[in-house]
Parts: structure tokens; sequence; C-alpha cells
């Protein structure tokens, strides 16, 4: 709390950081100042600049890439209407900016007891979703889309469920492979019943799925929840990491809130040469504009690593 308050207080709030309003952020006035681009590439959620920006999610994306930003995520890009699945998809490339993750299904099954069953209605859900995914992608300019396998069937060994999930995971990947797209899976610490927990076993899962259309989210935040010793383990598991996913802990909001070292952390993956995507899945700790302002500094500190 201490280390926010002095973060809010100090010099870090340059007026680069205040310049812009929601009502065109300074384009129709001619004063128009853009911040550099971070030195990572960051990935915002659809209503994390909606006190600056509105609630269009549009106007966000050029608040945010004013500010820095050159990446977005939307977990519900799916259930978006085909317009404006393109309208966002447009207006990332007229800034320069990439999509992050999506979640592959419209009709949360991977929160119920699904791909670890082994039957044939769930692989079914699984190929229907993939292949409604791969049109999405085209309409948003997506590489890349979030796979949880549901939860533990407890009636089954865990072997006999890893293989029912390595070969439904199979299935999808050889949708998804043609079109050079790639599912994440992303094990998740929010209840004991979710199969996928792990680095090591998501990466073994990976690698006997055996397909460049299959990868490892390596979420920081549930990770820390769930094993620890991250710098270590995003080593162990580098080789099937496609993508990784931002959150502090406890309170899952903006780095420097909570007990992980994300200067640490970026400075190690700028280094390993990741040049791939780092998504905000995570709150923000403060409250309206103040809130979002402290957001990016977070981020600016965080990201000053060289």
């Amino acid at each position: 709390m201490q280390r926010r308050k002095f973060i809010q207080q100090g010099g870090l709030a340059g007026a680069s950081l205040l310049a812009s309003t929601a009502s065109g952020f300074g384009r129709e006035n001619g004063d128009h100042h853009a911040d550099k681009p971070f030195n990572m590439n960051y990935a915002f959620h659809d209503g994390m600049f909606a006190n600056h920006a509105g609630k269009d999610f549009v106007d966000q994306i050029k608040f945010a890439h004013d500010k820095g930003f050159r990446s977005i995520e939307d977990n519900g890009m799916m259930s978006r209407s085909k317009e404006e699945q393109e309208r966002i998809g447009k207006t990332l490339s007229s800034l320069g900016m990439q999509m992050g993750v999506f979640v592959v299904t419209s009709d949360s099954w991977h929160w119920k007891t699904s791909l670890a069953t082994g039957k044939q209605e769930w692989k079914d859900r699984m190929i229907r979703d993939c292949k409604e995914a791969v049109e999405v992608a085209k309409r948003c300019n997506a590489k890349w889309m979030t796979v949880v396998p549901g939860n533990y069937d407890r009636s089954q060994s865990l072997e006999y469920q890893t293989a029912h999930v390595i070969d439904a995971l199979r299935r999808g990947a050889d949708i998804l492979a043609p079109h050079g797209l790639v599912m994440v899976l992303e094990p998740l610490s929010d209840n004991p019943d979710l199969f996928l927990r792990y680095s090591d076993q998501t990466f073994m899962i990976c690698k006997a799925v055996n397909s460049p259309a299959c990868k490892i989210l390596f979420d920081i935040y549930h990770m820390q929840r769930n094993e620890g010793d991250i710098i270590n383990n995003i080593n162990r598991s580098w080789d099937e990491i496609g993508y990784f996913q931002i959150g502090d802990n406890p309170g899952r909001n903006e780095p420097t809130t909570g007990e992980i070292n994300y200067r640490n952390i970026f400075r190690h993956l700028y280094n390993k040469g990741y040049k791939g995507i780092l998504g905000m899945e995570h709150g923000v700790a403060g409250k309206g504009k103040e809130g979002e302002l402290a957001l990016i500094r977070a981020y600016r500190e965080s990201d000053s690593f060289l």
C-alpha cells in the first residue's frame, strides 16, 4: 500500500499521462501527444480504460495506443457480433496493434467436466468451437486462443483423463494448424476441480499433442498461486510456451500491487528474446481515472528494466 502511494505521488506521474481525455484524446485540437511504446507488448482488456475513454472498446483501444500499449485481449470475442469483431480488427490494423487471446467457447463448457471424460459430445463441441474460432480469428486478426480442458472426471484415473484431453486437443490442433492459429492451454488456480493446474503438466500435454497449434498460456498469477518458482518454471517449460498473462498476487490486479517482482520477470523474458504478447488479465486496484493512471504508471515502472 505504501509503495502504491509513493508511486502515485512520485515523479512517474508525468504530464504525458494526464494529457489525454475521453473526448478525442487531444486529436481534434492539434495537440495530440502519444507516449512511447513499452519495451514489452502488454495487452489490455475491454473496460480497463473506460473511465478515460468511455464504454466503446474501440475508443479504449485508441486511448491505450496513445499510452504506449500495442495489443488487446478479449476473452469474450466469440460472443461479439460479426460486425463488432470486424470493427475491432480494422481498428487494430489501422493502429498497428495486435489481437491477443480470446477464449475458444461461447457457452462456458470449459468450466464443466468435459474433455477429461473422453465423451464424444465434448470432442464434438471442441471441434465445433475450433472451426468457429477460425472464422472469428479472420475478422479480428487473431492468432492465439485460450483453451481450458474443464474439470476433473474423478471416476477415472489421472492417466486416462490425460489421454482423453490429449486426444481432444489433437483434433482441435488439426483444425487450427492449417490456418497458422495456436490454441494456448491455460493451467488455472480458480478452484481445485480444474483439471489443468501446473506448468509441467501442461508442458507434458503439449509435447504429447505435438503440434505448433498447441502451446502453453503461462499465466503468472495462476502459476504463482499453484506452484511459485516462476522464473525457473518459465525456463523449464520455455519450448512450449506460446503466450503469457499477468496479474499480481494477492488481489489479481496490476503489477506492483502484490508480491510478484514483475520488473525482474519482464527483464528475464526480454533477455530470453520473448517478442510475444503479455495479456493484462487482471483488475484495476484503484478507482476511476486516477486508478487507470496508477495502472499505467505501474506498467511504466515494471517495464523500466533496461
